[in-house]
């Protein structure tokens, strides 16, 4: 849906394109374990990419994430998936596993 993203827009809410993905989904389930999944796919990045000089990530701002978050496993495998592809970092993968286990929302 990154085609769909107006680019004089900014690219948040209904103008992100996870969001628009979203919506589309919703158009053949209501299965919130997907459509949450497909809508914060991009947040880890987003969080691993803000992270300080220190290297922490905002704390409440995972917190808020992981609270919508429906299904972990599933939610963990999709961004895996998302973020394998060429050219992408696998760092902000590596983190979101390693912060669920920390959080002991998966295994």
């Amino acid at each position: 849906m990154k085609f769909r993203v107006r680019g004089w827009m900014p690219k948040t809410g209904e103008n992100h394109h996870a969001m628009r993905a979203r919506r589309l989904a919703e158009r053949y389930t209501d299965d919130e374990r997907l459509l949450a999944t497909i809508e914060l796919h991009d947040r880890p990045y987003a969080l691993w990419r803000r992270r300080s000089s220190d290297g922490s990530i905002d704390g409440s701002a995972v917190y808020r994430m992981l609270e919508r978050v429906p299904d972990y496993d599933l939610f963990a495998r999709f961004v895996e998936l998302d973020g394998s592809t060429e050219g992408k970092q696998p760092e902000p993968i590596a983190w979101l596993e390693a912060e669920l286990r920390r959080r002991e929302c998966m295994d």
